[in-house]
């Protein structure tokens, strides 16, 4: 995934810059990056690879060399990032959010057209240099986004530093990842994480529509492009990659996930002594489960936050595993002889069911039931980079279905409807396989209603293969 910061001010933006930026370092663990601008000193960029350590530690050092009013950040699951590029629409320094699935064809087309790529990265084009190409085909910026949207598909949101020290905010023209606009006295920023501006002293000013396009002054802001009225917004954004204070579109990710654990726990027929949540992403489902459901909340589980990340990130299985394992410390004097109910997010590939349930069980725990916040993920995602998975067989699910079809795309729609015969055997087989008393999964409905946004506004394509390119 990735998540971006940037802000224009009547005073210097670094600090504001800095600790923006940091507040979306939950989406990202690959690279960091950070450009300013001013008239003395033109643009200055810094990049540093963060897969041994943290944004903080890589930019704290440095930040006395960044110098203007104007600036934008980084925290990239993908490329290097800020690339400055002089055109004839002028220098600029630009940072996107994004996923190109058709990013072949496109390379081949503008070298077909004598351009260049020179920002490799690990020998691959640098898909945001790419995205600066085709703006710059156009007569504008507003032209040349508009090129963007006219010829990738997946998604790309951006932020854009000019030479005249304002920054051009675009949201993907399907609205699948968020641009939030802020305000406060002398400052505008735009941010893909709400959660960056309290303690910056922000206030939310809008959230950008679909496709659309504004340019921020340190006094007020100007629309470039009306936003579509076609939406898809990703829907694991509140289910997963939130973080709990972030709100879109109006929606806060802790109140979505708190609802549909509400919802379960209220209808759930389930005999617990207690309802826990895996940290960190289960833990607002949990909350709203045992208010629904009307049984106490125990912590059986706590995560060790100072060294290891999300186990989601790395994309080498063993390691995925040794994190998933690592990371979360379970409380024997918490789980000894309780029927223990646990709350998650989701079953990607099961890396953390595997281990974690049999040491709730080695550690005393009577019974072990899961509730899920949303549905079985069935489809690999096309338009978002929400995963380190690159085949549709890295999800426990297709694995399950090629076992019992000896075809992992056969049937697929009766597995991704709830309470078929197919859906409840691929469950039971996910309970069996990692030895739960049950487990259950949140319905799309109940997901939808949770969010509290029109289905066809929200993507669930990961679900119930639903597209829309």
């Amino acid at each position: 995934m990735g998540g971006f910061f940037g802000t224009v001010s009547k005073t210097s933006c670094v600090t504001d810059l800095f600790y923006g930026t940091d507040y979306n370092s939950h989406l990202g663990t690959k690279r960091g990056g950070l450009a300013t601008y001013s008239k003395e000193k033109g643009f200055i960029r810094s990049i540093h690879n963060l897969e041994s350590t943290y944004f903080r530690t890589k930019f704290e050092g440095e930040l006395d060399k960044f110098k203007g009013n104007a600036g934008i950040g980084i925290i990239s699951d993908t490329d290097a990032q800020p690339i400055i590029i002089n055109s004839h629409l002028g220098r600029f320094a630009i940072i996107t959010v994004a996923k190109i699935v058709n990013i072949q064809q496109l390379e081949d087309e503008l070298l077909s057209q004598n351009m260049h790529f020179a920002e490799l990265s690990s020998s691959n084009t640098n898909q945001t240099e790419l995205i600066a190409l085709l703006i710059i085909q156009g007569r504008n910026f507003v032209e040349g986004v508009e090129n963007v949207f006219k010829h990738i598909k997946g998604s790309c949101s951006m932020l854009i530093l000019t030479e005249d020290g304002s920054i051009i905010a675009a949201r993907d023209q399907w609205g699948r990842t968020p641009v939030v606009i802020g305000k406060k006295d002398g400052a505008y920023a735009a941010t893909s994480e709400s959660s960056s501006f309290p303690n910056l002293d922000y206030e939310i000013e809008k959230y950008l529509g679909p496709g659309e396009i504004v340019r921020m002054y340190d006094d007020h802001i100007e629309q470039l492009r009306k936003p579509n009225e076609d939406m898809q917004i990703c829907s694991f954004l509140w289910v997963y990659y939130g973080f709990p204070t972030s709100c879109y579109e109006g929606k806060n990710v802790e109140e979505v996930r708190f609802t549909s654990g509400l919802k379960m726990g209220q209808t759930d027929e389930s005999e617990v002594d207690c309802a826990c949540g895996i940290p960190d992403s289960g833990v607002g489902m949990a909350l709203g489960y045992a208010e629904g459901k009307g049984v106490p909340y125990h912590r059986a589980i706590s995560k060790y936050t100072p060294t290891w990340p999300r186990s989601f990130t790395p994309s080498n299985q063993e390691m995925r595993s040794l994190v998933a394992k690592m990371k979360l410390i379970p409380n024997r004097a918490m789980l000894q002889g309780k029927r223990l109910l646990f709350c998650d997010d989701s079953i990607v590939r099961g890396t953390q069911l595997r281990d974690n349930v049999k040491i709730l069980y080695d550690y005393g725990a009577k019974e072990v039931h899961m509730r899920i916040a949303c549905p079985p993920l069935i489809y690999a995602c096309p338009f978002v980079g929400f995963s380190a998975s690159k085949n549709a067989l890295e999800l426990i699910t297709r694995r399950i279905i090629q076992e019992l079809e000896g075809d992992e795309n056969k049937n697929l729609e009766k597995y991704a409807t709830t309470g078929s015969p197919e859906y409840e055997k691929m469950v039971s087989i996910i309970a069996e396989r990692f030895g739960l008393s049950s487990l259950k999964f949140n319905t799309l409905e109940t997901l939808i209603e949770a969010i509290g946004l029109p289905k066809c506004k929200v993507c669930t394509h990961c679900f119930d293969g639903s597209s829309h390119f």
